[in-house]
């Protein structure tokens, strides 16, 4: 094999024959770069011969894909320790990127995860872990623990004990160093006449005398030297390792710089104190050993709140954890049975007691309740249940007694899905960070540059001595922070993405966060989204003396052996009502039209008006009321008793509660809104109009919907899809954002960008504004972090700033970018508006869901 190739195997999945073979080799020959493939059925592998330079694995796999075919890849997600920095993350992707059958690699310095995909056949976990041992860092060992969150969360505890220790260290012997250093400076300089301190201590003592002038110029420097000397070795320890593992790999960050400076200030130190002991002159006078012990100090200090403040931002993932009940109540042969979650399996009855929470996703089959869903849905009033009704794991139940059927456990509750979601929303990397990536890659080596600048322009240049010059380049080295490149991002995603899950708008990936602010036009789908998705009577007109409760109950009886959607809500508005409803002595359905039956002794023809004016009867008395409910675009059933018009029924799609809400709020905000619709133009103008939609494309098959959203996207405009159904799933692909409402198929859910969990409306205003809100921080987070380098670098080379003064404001800056993320984690009006939910506003949308129509 020619030394400018590459053979890989590539898992195929989906092969059947030899004409899947055959597809297979016959796509990746055509590939261009590919010399040879060969694909073996028995082993479902495919060997490929290719060029690096000219085609990359993953678009192999996409070729694979294309032809009908699947590969076998593995997602992992490794908790990285050891990283302090941007140029940390580069380091590591680039030592997990080189592996063979390395797919793609995402760090997250704010997650401190690295999220792999691989090709299990090719490289292993283990691969992985020593890859990242090799760069100089380190992996969490998960294996032996019952939870991984809980083992990483522990760790993070450790790691914030063992900063507490080195800040406590650190101070211990910095403070008191740094007075006696500042103390004896200020002393000496009571005697050159040059401070204020002259006039204060001139008449206190006329000079100092041999052994005070010994202390001064020898003793003091060595008590420096005992106290600075811990700083070093065990403060400082960590991030003399971690720049020498750096420099073992061939790479540099923030340890780079921090070693380089705090070593700098100790050895000058150390080589005067040297001089002063063996007499030798020349080297210099003045020790800065207190420089290196504060910068330690410090910069721990800041590493110690940043650690803090990071834990802070994945405080909505713990919550969400923190949901799940750890024990559920099983019936079993009668009797009630404590069991661990994790032996619950589907099809067990549970048992859920008021104020418990719902141990895992199921159907109610006994009992009446109100459930809390408002820490997954953003629901803020509780939702009757009662048998039949779908139960969430996790939420709590409020009044009665429920009885309940498993339908989902494990990694297949509902809760377990959002978790996965906004981890993986988490763990992924906005386009927006590649900025901050492409100039933390250079950064180090570039301040290391500039310190050498510094110092070689100070001592040639600036006509000082070594000291003075060492100086300015150690404050260069300690005031540079790629810290805050590397956190500018991560941490705003993290805290957003988790607003978000606490609202119930879940955002797949960070990519899609960064996408719904460009929105300029939302395509709403009609069915499902705007409405409720199923018929519902809206208006009983009773006529020629029928009380309209008996009409109702006549109807209903009539239609309850009917299937016909327009049937059953007949028969749904009676049981709402509380109606008795018997059974119809005779019936017979005509196929989608109406049904005769005998009712009570009497004859009952209910239908539409085409139906009945087919079976000879005259409406015209009654066509103003026909078409006025047809004008609001009501589907018109009619009831004949014993051959008399007992009344007329209005029955339609009904809006959902919130959505002419919803429809403002994204107006207000500036976007565009569109109904796409199958409906004829006559109905969608009444849906359109109620809402407030301005805009409708009528008369759109399911399979042209993408077709629309294209047209739209012809304009030039970014667009947003939002839809529930199967027939959405292509549009919802094709919009630049997809919007799913959480109560549709998982088709559509699948296709999506976004998934409003509740499924109400107004979610998708709440998301363009945390998206807002969101990308806004992270612009504030870039430029202060852009900002901080580019002006204090400069102030630095220019001596204008000193070491210490310098170590304090490196570890603010990173400080800052995390407590400005934070901001989103508590929104105020001005920050984020529209994003908190309106009790008000949930609580018509509750009440509505559960009265009947009028």
């Amino acid at each position: 094999m020619p030394e400018d190739t590459k053979q890989i195997d590539l898992p195929i999945t989906g092969m059947t024959c030899a004409s899947c073979v055959r597809n297979v080799e016959r796509a990746l020959k055509k590939t261009e770069g590919v010399n040879e493939a060969t694909v073996n059925l028995a082993t479902e592998r495919a060997s490929v011969v290719f060029d690096p330079t000219t085609v990359s694995t993953a678009q192999l796999i996409e070729r694979v894909r294309d032809a009908g075919y699947g590969v076998a890849v593995t997602t992992l997600d490794l908790p990285i320790t050891g990283m302090t920095c941007a140029s940390c993350v580069r380091n590591v992707e680039r030592a997990i990127g080189k592996q063979a059958g390395v797919l793609e690699v995402n760090v997250n310095l704010a997650t401190e995860k690295a999220s792999v995909r691989y090709l299990p056949n090719v490289v292993r976990r283990g691969d992985l872990v020593k890859a990242v041992e090799k760069a100089g860092y380190g992996v969490l060992d998960l294996s032996k623990a019952d939870a991984p969150e809980d083992a990483e969360r522990a760790a993070r505890q450790a790691e914030i004990k063992r900063q507490q220790r080195m800040v406590l260290i650190g101070a211990a012997f910095s403070i008191p160093l740094f007075v006696l250093s500042m103390g004896r400076d200020l002393y000496m300089a009571s005697f050159a006449g040059d401070t204020m301190a002259s006039h204060i201590l001139s008449g206190a003592m006329e000079g100092p005398t041999p052994a005070l002038n010994w202390l001064l110029w020898s003793g003091f420097p060595f008590v420096f030297f005992l106290l600075a000397t811990p700083v070093q070795l065990i403060v400082g320890r960590q991030y003399t390792v971690g720049a020498w593992k750096a420099a073992r790999n061939g790479t540099t960050g923030m340890d780079t710089l921090i070693a380089l400076g705090s070593w700098a200030a100790y050895l000058y130190s150390l080589a005067v104190l040297a001089g002063i002991v063996f007499g030798i002159s020349g080297i210099g006078e003045h020790v800065y050993f207190e420089t290196s012990a504060v910068i330690l100090t410090l910069i721990t200090l800041g590493k110690l709140l940043e650690a803090r403040a990071k834990g802070q931002t994945s405080e909505a993932i713990k919550k969400l954890m923190g949901l799940a009940p750890k024990m559920a109540t099983l019936l079993r042969d009668g009797n009630e049975v404590e069991v661990a979650i994790d032996d619950v399996i589907m099809g067990d009855v549970l048992v859920v007691r008021p104020g418990e929470r719902i141990p895992v996703d199921g159907v109610v089959i006994e009992g009446r309740s109100s459930v809390d869903e408002s820490m997954l849905t953003g629901e803020s009033l509780p939702v009757n249940k009662e048998t039949g009704s779908e139960v969430i794991g996790a939420t709590v139940n409020k009044q009665g007694r429920l009885i309940i059927e498993a339908r989902r456990v494990g990694a297949e509750t509902a809760l377990a899905q959002i978790i996965r979601l906004v981890e993986q929303a988490q763990g992924s990397k906005a386009p927006i960070q590649r900025v901050a990536d492409q100039v933390s890659s250079v950064f180090v080596p570039i301040v290391l540059v500039l310190a050498a600048l510094t110092f070689f322009g100070w001592l040639l240049i600036g006509q000082v001595g070594f000291t003075t010059a060492m100086v300015h380049a150690v404050a260069v080295l300690v005031i540079a922070c790629p810290c805050a490149l590397g956190l500018a991002t991560p941490t705003a995603i993290m805290v957003g993405t988790g607003r978000g899950a606490e609202m119930g708008v879940l955002f797949k990936n960070s990519e899609a966060l960064e996408s719904a602010k460009q929105i300029q036009v939302v395509a709403l789908d009609k069915t499902g989204t705007i409405t409720r998705g199923e018929p519902s009577v809206t208006d009983i007109i009773a006529l020629n003396g029928v009380d309209p409760t008996e009409l109702l109950r006549i109807t209903a009886i009539a239609e309850r052996g009917s299937e016909h959607p327009l049937a059953q809500s007949v028969v749904k508005a009676a049981q709402d009502r509380g109606i008795r409803l018997g059974q119809p002595e005779r019936f017979s359905a005509e196929s989608g039209r109406g049904v005769r039956a005998v009712v009570d002794g009497k004859t009952v023809l209910v239908g539409s008006p085409r139906f009945l004016g087919e079976q000879g009867y005259d409406l015209a008395p009654y066509e103003a009321q026909i078409e006025g409910l047809q004008a609001r675009a009501r589907t018109v059933v009619l009831t004949l008793v014993d051959d008399v018009l007992a009344g007329l029924f209005g029955i339609a799609d009904t809006v959902k509660e919130g959505s002419r809400e919803a429809v403002a709020t994204l107006k207000a905000q500036g976007l565009q809104v569109v109904m796409i619709t199958g409906d004829n133009e006559r109905t969608a103008q009444a849906i359109a109009r109620e809402v407030g939609i301005d805009r409708i494309l009528a008369d759109v098959l399911p399979n042209q919907k993408a077709d629309a959203v294209k047209r739209l996207q012809a304009d030039g405009k970014k667009v947003a899809m939002v839809g529930d159904g199967i027939n959405d799933a292509p549009a919802l692909a094709q919009a630049d954002v997809g919007i799913a409402i959480g109560t549709g198929t998982d088709i559509a859910i699948e296709a999506s960008d976004v998934t409003l969990v509740s499924g109400d409306l107004r979610g998708v205003g709440r998301a363009v504004s945390l998206s807002r809100a969101t990308m806004r921080t992270i612009y504030q987070n870039l430029f202060w972090a852009f900002i901080y380098n580019i002006i204090l670098i400069p102030v630095a080379m220019a001596g204008a700033l000193v070491p210490m003064l310098a170590a304090g404001a490196m570890a603010f800056s990173s400080i800052f970018v995390v407590l400005n993320s934070l901001k989103l984690a508590a929104p105020s009006k001005r920050r984020l508006q529209d994003v908190e939910p309106d009790n008000r506003e949930w609580s018509r949308r509750s009440g509505d869901a559960h009265s009947p129509a009028q």
